[in-house]
């Protein structure tokens, strides 16, 4: 997702030393921001996190963290301003590490796996086939979303991108 959402507007992502994620900056007349991917494994990442709001001087509140959601269909997005970790060990060490859940998400449905399946073996195997289609229009719809939440407010892509 943030390769994607940094190549729609045209941000390199650069490896920082340490290597804790990719990153890159994009600067508009009123706004810095910041595109990173965490290198660590997920249920690490919240350390990865913390260096770049340390690194670009920025607070949580500031932060938009973006998640798949086993308990959304796949394709469907829904921004959440705080809360707990709903069970997603990467949003647990965010909060963990900055120690506060006053960020906000834009979770990626992915849906739940079949009967009998391991939720972890299921999110980290490839999407089949008949999937690639939905989850290319997911992840178009979501850096749209990014874009809106960014430029014109989390209220206003929250309205905009939710399902009525």
């Amino acid at each position: 997702m943030a390769e994607a959402f940094a190549a729609a507007n045209a941000i390199a992502l650069e490896p920082t030393m340490p290597p804790r994620y990719r990153a890159g900056r994009h600067d508009t007349p009123t706004l810095e921001v910041w595109v990173a991917e965490p290198l660590a494994y997920m249920n690490r990442s919240g350390e990865a996190v913390r260096s770049l709001l340390e690194h670009a001087a920025a607070e949580p509140a500031s932060l938009i963290v973006v998640h798949d959601d086993l308990d959304l269909p796949l394709g469907r997005l829904r921004f959440k301003r705080r809360g707990g970790p709903g069970g997603h060990n990467g949003v647990r060490s965010i909060i963990d590490v900055l120690g506060t859940d006053a960020f906000t998400r834009l979770k990626v449905g992915v849906s739940r796996p079949p009967a009998g399946q391991d939720p972890v073996a299921y999110v980290l195997e490839p999407f089949r086939a008949g999937e690639r289609e939905a989850v290319e229009a997911v992840i178009a719809r979501a850096c749209d979303a990014l874009d809106v939440a960014v430029n014109e407010g989390v209220s206003v892509a929250m309205n905009r991108f939710h399902p009525s």
